[in-house]
Formats: structure tokens, C-alpha cells, sequence
């Protein structure tokens, strides 16, 4: 149920949006519903959200809010973003609370993923 003045939901650009949808399903087991050939929403991510079709992507380097995920298990999210295409775009490195990595997706959009467990 949504709630009074929180965020519900999340929009990001996509170049390609079947590449996208592929690599979040074999990564982080999201499902989608396509609403047409410009826009596919995506459940069990933690936050419901889409991507719409763009020419445009997401990084911090552009001034993109960063979206993070949480992994219970670093380098094993790590190999799996590897192996389903996406790029690593920094290392594992410590920051408070945790260690994370940040990644693009093939549409180039920039996420991190993060974890309290030791690396």
C-alpha cells in the first residue's frame, strides 16, 4: 500500500530495454510488465519502478542520483552482474558501514551494491 509522502516508485532511462530487463532478471530476479515497446515495469526489486526508452543514461558523474542494492554476499553479486554483461565501473571499496562496488548496466545506467558482511 503506498504511503503518504514516501517515495513509491522509481523511473529510469533505458537504452535498451530488452538488454535491461535481461540482465536485471539473470542478476537480481526482477520481473517486468511491458507496457508497450517504451516502457516495462519491474516488481520484486525492493521498490516497484519502469524503464522508459531513452537516448539518455544514469550516472553520479552527470549528477544521477546513485540507486543501491544490498547484497548479502559481495563478490557473488559481483561475478553475476559480470557474467550477465554489466560493467564494473569502481571496485569494492570500504565506506562506512560496509564495503560496495558500483556497476553500469547495458543500457549504461549506473548502480551500486553494497554489504555489511566482510569481503
Amino acid at each position: 500500500m503506498p504511503q503518504h509522502e514516501k517515495i513509491n516508485y522509481l523511473e529510469i532511462p533505458a537504452t535498451n530495454i530488452e538488454a535491461t530487463k535481461e540482465f536485471f532478471t539473470a542478476v537480481f530476479g526482477w520481473s517486468f510488465t511491458d507496457y508497450g515497446p517504451t516502457y516495462s515495469s519491474f516488481a520484486n526489486a525492493g521498490i516497484d519502478g519502469g524503464f522508459f526508452q531513452s537516448e539518455l543514461s544514469a550516472s553520479t558523474q552527470n549528477g544521477s542520483a546513485l540507486i543501491v542494492l544490498y547484497s548479502k554476499d559481495l563478490e557473488q553479486t559481483q561475478a553475476k552482474v559480470e557474467r550477465a554483461g554489466g560493467s564494473i565501473v569502481k571496485p569494492v571499496f570500504d565506506f562506512p558501514g560496509g564495503h560496495r562496488f558500483h556497476f553500469t548496466d547495458p543500457s549504461g545506467n549506473e548502480f551500486a551494491v553494497w554489504s555489511d558482511a566482510g569481503v
